[in-house]
């Protein structure tokens, strides 16, 4: 009994403790250290993304609904044109670095070039295989499993880019999924399950292989735009995208695009398609360099909804308030996923500090830094210091231990002397 009374106490001080830190906490909480400015232009930029992506989406359906087309890789070929056209055009222009070595496009080829023909092809198959999916799986299948590029993300960041989550990362990657939950929920309710269910177990495949690209591209894209520049990254795409999307597109769409009864309104489709993607393709890095690749995916998860929206006027959909519940959850996983930094590994600062030293143009940030190779002349007033400071440092040692036995024969007297009293 006594053992209980004397445990009981203890109980109730360790609660207190812990609910003591908790209100420590909750008063130690600043709002404006959290929702600062960078943030908020963060989820500005980040919905800007998903609403370029809702004009592909919504430009692609009219082309599917009204004129019975199904190009994808048409689509994606114009865009690859217009990256081309404008960063590679700038690589060709640019001249090269005799610091980095690396600024001019032939240098960049000679070095890189089976890594961005890799990556290019992973790019261009992802977009592929997402639109080749709506052909066997239903809409509400694409929606769910096209999240599997968060988790994908997680752990290519974790493995390749070293960077470390928190539990608040977790919990707001786990709001966003709510969310898409609920978006998907108010489909069903709604009844807008669209999309062929000729082979489901193929469609579902199509969707998490295009996941598992786009991870890998994004990765990729954030590693480059962070460590060398976004105008190498987007003129490699462009030229590999394009040489591989018109390949594929000779072999895989001819007929398709043959049979096309162009007129401006086509055209016009085909224009917003391009467009909208090219300006997603340009701006994305440059939200990723100021957050992440993970960041910049969960901010894409509204895109749907913008897309529902539109669809409500344009193609007459049925409203449900789940699609308001799902925005909110989703809009408050992302500001709680960026308003805690997310910390990289210490033991990457080291092979990362060589490539940090390197801007956007393939420059040092400090030239002389590469001039360290280069024979250093020391002017001669310096090296008649450095002569009299040879020739004086024996004298000043000779003082100096004079001085120190000196010393030693004081105290030894002033010992004596205090002996004797």
């Amino acid at each position: 009994m006594a053992a209980k009374q004397s445990g009981e106490p203890c109980g109730d001080s360790s609660s207190e403790g812990r609910c003591g830190r908790f209100v420590g906490r909750i008063r130690k909480f600043k709002p404006k250290e959290v929702f600062t400015w960078q943030l908020a232009k963060t989820l500005a930029m980040g919905q800007g993304l998903a609403g370029l992506i809702c004009g592909t989406a919504v430009s692609s359906q009219y082309l599917a609904t009204e004129f019975h087309l199904n190009t994808p890789m048409l689509q994606s070929f114009l865009n690859y044109v217009l990256l081309c056209v404008t960063y590679t055009t700038m690589l060709f222009c640019r001249r090269g670095s005799a610091i980095a070595g690396d600024g001019n496009i032939l240098q960049i080829l000679k070095r890189r070039w089976w890594k961005y023909l890799l990556l290019g092809l992973v790019d261009v198959e992802a977009n592929y295989t997402v639109v080749k999916a709506y052909q066997y799986t239903t809409l509400t299948s694409v929606q769910l499993l096209d999240c599997f590029v968060i988790p994908v993300l997680m752990v290519l960041s974790w493995w390749i880019l070293k960077t470390r989550y928190k539990l608040i990362h977790y919990v707001a990657v786990c709001l966003c999924l709510l969310g898409v939950g609920a978006m998907v929920g108010a489909d069903l309710l709604a009844g807008r399950d669209q999309g062929s269910t000729s082979n489901i177990l193929l469609g579902d495949g199509l969707v998490l292989l295009s996941a598992a690209l786009y991870a890998v591209s994004n990765v990729s894209q954030e590693y480059t735009v962070k460590n060398l520049s976004r105008v190498e990254f987007l003129g490699m795409i462009g030229l590999f995208g394009t040489v591989i999307s018109t390949v594929q597109m000779v072999i895989l769409e001819r007929k398709e695009v043959s049979a096309i009864v162009w007129s401006w309104q086509v055209g016009l489709l085909f224009s917003a398609y391009a467009l909208c993607l090219y300006a997603l393709y340009s701006f994305m890095p440059i939200v990723m360099k100021m957050s992440s690749a993970t960041s910049v995916n969960l901010s894409l998860l509204t895109a749907d909804l913008f897309s529902l929206f539109f669809g409500i006027f344009l193609f007459q959909y049925n409203f449900s308030g789940l699609y308001l519940v799902s925005l909110v959850v989703i809009l408050v996983g992302f500001i709680a996923f960026n308003a805690v930094p997310t910390p990289t590994d210490p033991t990457a600062t080291t092979t990362s500090s060589s490539s940090s030293s390197i801007c956007e143009e393939g420059f040092y940030e400090n030239p002389g830094a590469a001039e360290n190779d280069a024979p250093v002349r020391i002017p001669a007033e310096v090296e008649e210091e450095d002569e009299e400071q040879r020739v004086d440092e024996p004298k000043r040692r000779a003082s100096d231990l004079s001085r120190s036995l000196g010393e030693e024969t004081d105290e030894d007297c002033s010992v004596g002397r205090s002996t004797k009293l």
